[in-house]
């Protein structure tokens, strides 16, 4: 089946489909919107100026758009890159992005244990060995500024349907996003991957040198799993909330890493996992 796409759908990530309604037993030909899916190839350009090599780092499942912050946030969060300035160029070509390192920085590809393909549903599903789940989370302490009213908490997932574009067309799309201790959203990333959308919220502030995050918090529309608040962790984020449940592995690393994790998140109601003093509440 070939999906019709207009070059404004394909910067959306969003492609139409015709389908059969069925209502009451009766079926009518229709046209639906539906989240496109397809693979990006991540690829790093190291070593010397005299012995230059590539490394293809992982295939990954993705909504098209953002591919230059996806594959930076990914590097990041993956602690293959810990700074900006490790970075000579990146380009982006048709479902690949090239990462070039700088002569001076360091990669050695025998280290990084990662099978070359991850789908949109789990980004650790391609990592070759227990030991590569974990990755090396910087020391953030002292940076942590962070605090925030129970009653904002509880208005964020409202704000952050509004910012969903994507999701109010297909219904089929993840979002992360950055706030503020006053509740206002700073900047939303989509994807049909949890992972990847988290991937591409980071990529874009440590395109900035913007990392890492001391006085904002992350919010997830889905669940919290362990790879979400590791790499919440690895953006020095301390305050993590996810309209969804949080896995135990994500609240034992909430715990380790002295980050406060929220679950379940509603207008009216939340669990809080990990450290709630950051929470301020009436009771």
């Amino acid at each position: 089946m070939q999906l019709a796409r207009t070059d404004a759908e394909v910067t959306t990530g969003i492609a139409r489909v015709e389908v059969d309604v069925v209502t009451a037993g009766d079926s009518e030909r229709a046209t639906d919107l539906v989240t496109m899916e397809e693979p990006l190839q991540i690829r790093l350009v190291h070593g010397s100026v005299d012995d230059r090599s590539e490394t293809d780092v992982a295939v990954t499942m993705r909504t098209p758009g953002d591919d230059r912050t996806l594959a930076l946030g990914f590097l990041h969060t993956e602690g293959i890159i810990a700074d900006p300035a490790m970075v000579a160029s990146v380009e982006e070509g048709e479902n690949v992005v090239t990462v070039e390192l700088e002569p001076s920085a360091s990669f050695d590809p025998t280290m990084f244990k990662r099978n070359t393909y991850t789908t949109s549903s789990c980004g650790i599903c391609g990592k070759a060995s227990i030991e590569a789940v974990r990755v090396h989370i910087p020391d953030h302490a002292g940076q942590d500024r962070f605090t925030i009213e129970a009653h904002v908490l509880e208005s964020l997932p409202a704000k952050l349907a509004e910012h969903q574009t994507a999701f109010e067309l297909t219904g089929g799309i993840h979002a992360s996003a950055t706030f503020g201790s006053d509740g206002r959203i700073e900047r939303v990333a989509e994807d049909v991957g949890r992972h990847n959308a988290l991937d591409k919220l980071i990529g874009s502030y440590f395109a900035e040198e913007a990392l890492p995050l001391p006085d904002r918090g992350l919010l997830f529309s889905g669940r919290a799993s362990f790879e979400l608040v590791q790499k919440a962790a690895v953006a020095g984020c301390p305050f993590v909330a996810a309209i969804g449940p949080p896995s135990s592995l994500a609240v034992e690393l909430a715990a380790e890493q002295r980050m406060t994790l929220v679950g379940f998140l509603r207008a009216s109601r939340f669990n809080i996992y990990t450290l709630p003093h950051r929470v301020h509440t009436g009771g």
